[in-house]
């Protein structure tokens, strides 16, 4: 073994300095940067390059040295292989600073902000584990045959088992052991990526933190499984919490999870939610932020920066289900909801009606394409984009409808800074406040609230 060489396989101690958007350590050997998962700032540690590069390689982690202060053990018996996690082993206070620096970092370096307004405090839920309301497990099978579900190991398609996530809803947990069991009693094929057959893809559990309501989904390349409904409805006898099972149906062989094919096999077709004083009704197939609390006290918090009179017109970008809408149509006078996919619309319109709210409206198709022909002059837009941010024709169209105000939530620093950076140049908007939140607690992720105002 070759040591102290910047060549694949060399073993070199380096300090990690800093966390990457990705979770991973950053440390520098010779004017060289390293990335390092499973570690965090303040670590001295000896790594092992794996894939190298003129100015940068991959590591994995051999041996800790010297430990961070802000290191501690992980909460998960399977840290260290499960990819559903990258930071179990980094306190909870550091994580959240990480966020901040992440945020700051690319709104300087990438968006020209000399002095963004972050706010200090990091708006959360009220706990760093078992906060998940939703949670996914790809199906596969052991050596033995024996059913697994779990998270795939980091960077790879291998299976790590579990019978418990802390970071899920803890009434989630007695499910998954027994619902592994019940597979297996009935024989279902699950489905082999590598060969392409077989049924059964993934195992979906939602819940209602604040109803205690629970969803079972069976995401499957074929709808028949023999003795479904009888199994469905033991499922329902056995779980007092239970509302629903459905079957969704994905026979493509691609990376998305759910097809557009949705089923109920017993009970309700959606689970009761309780967000921002509203009552919700979600189907297992249509997107909800999956930290309840946290994304119910970032909406306060931005609220409390609109200061609302109740005479506005409001338009809501990239809407989903109405989970900002829906209160936002409380403080105004009107607001309409853009939403490309039609299954989040009817249910947006759905729970509109299920809350007696008549001043809000959903139209379902592209943002880029609806924006530009509402009749509507709007005292704000609000948007929620997905992670790839804004396409520079809709930020124009944005800029020429000029409402007063812009909130822009945003799940990417990199593409939010690229965004507001476009907003902001020639002095048609200004950046007022910036909220960062922590929605994913144990992981990278990190969610933004940014206020923009018009100069007049």
């Amino acid at each position: 073994m070759i040591n102290g060489t910047w060549q694949q396989g060399s073993l070199l101690d380096v300090d990690i300095d800093d966390l990457n958007h990705q979770g991973e350590g950053v440390g520098r050997w010779q004017g060289r940067v390293i990335f390092v998962p499973d570690t965090v700032t303040g670590d001295r540690i000896t790594v092992r390059l794996l894939r190298i590069k003129p100015s940068f390689a991959q590591g994995k982690l051999v041996e800790i040295i010297a430990p961070s202060p802000w290191r501690i053990r992980p909460r998960c018996i399977v840290a260290d292989k499960c990819g559903g996690c990258q930071w179990q082993h980094v306190a909870d206070d550091y994580q959240l600073q990480a966020k901040r620096d992440q945020v700051i970092n690319a709104l300087v370096r990438i968006g020209g902000f000399a002095d963004p307004p972050l706010e200090t405090a990091v708006v959360q839920g009220k706990e760093s584990l078992g906060y998940r309301n939703k949670v996914t497990y790809p199906l596969g099978r052991s050596e033995t045959g024996s059913v697994q579900t779990g998270y795939y190991r980091r960077h790879s398609h291998q299976l790590i088992n579990l019978n418990q996530c802390p970071v899920q809803d803890p009434r989630l947990n007695p499910l998954l052991a027994e619902i592994k069991g019940d597979i297996q009693s009935r024989g279902w094929s699950i489905y082999n990526e590598a060969q392409r057959h077989g049924k059964l893809r993934h195992l979906s559990l939602r819940i209602g933190r604040r109803t205690g309501e629970i969803y079972l989904t069976l995401i499957s390349t074929s709808s028949h499984l023999d003795g479904l409904a009888e199994q469905a409805a033991i499922w329902g006898d056995r779980y007092h919490r239970l509302v629903g099972v459905a079957v969704n149906v994905n026979s493509k062989a691609s990376n998305v999870i759910f097809g557009q094919e949705t089923s109920t096999i017993w009970g309700k077709a959606s689970l009761l939610e309780e967000f921002a004083g509203l009552s919700l009704e979600l189907r297992p197939d249509t997107f909800f932020q999956v930290n309840t609390e946290a994304a119910e006290n970032l909406f306060f918090q931005i609220l409390a920066q609109l200061n609302l009179q109740g005479h506005e017109q409001i338009i809501d970008a990239y809407c989903g289900i109405g989970t900002f809408t829906l209160p936002l149509a409380q403080h105004v006078q009107q607001v309409i909801g853009l939403e490309s996919q039609i299954a989040s619309v009817q249910q947006a319109k759905a729970n509109a009606q299920l809350n007696g709210l008549n001043n809000v409206s959903f139209i379902a198709g592209s943002v880029e394409e609806q924006l530009p022909q509402l009749d509507l002059q709007p005292d704000l837009i609000w948007l929620d984009p997905p992670r790839k941010g804004c396409d520079r024709l809709f930020l124009e169209t944005l800029r020429n409808l000029a409402p007063q105000q812009i909130v822009y939530m945003s799940c990417q620093p990199a593409t939010l800074a690229r965004d507001l950076k476009l907003l902001c140049e020639s002095g048609h908007y200004q950046l007022k406040w910036l909220q960062v939140a922590d929605f994913f607690p144990q992981t990278a992720h990190v969610e933004t609230a940014v206020l923009l105002e018009r100069v007049n």
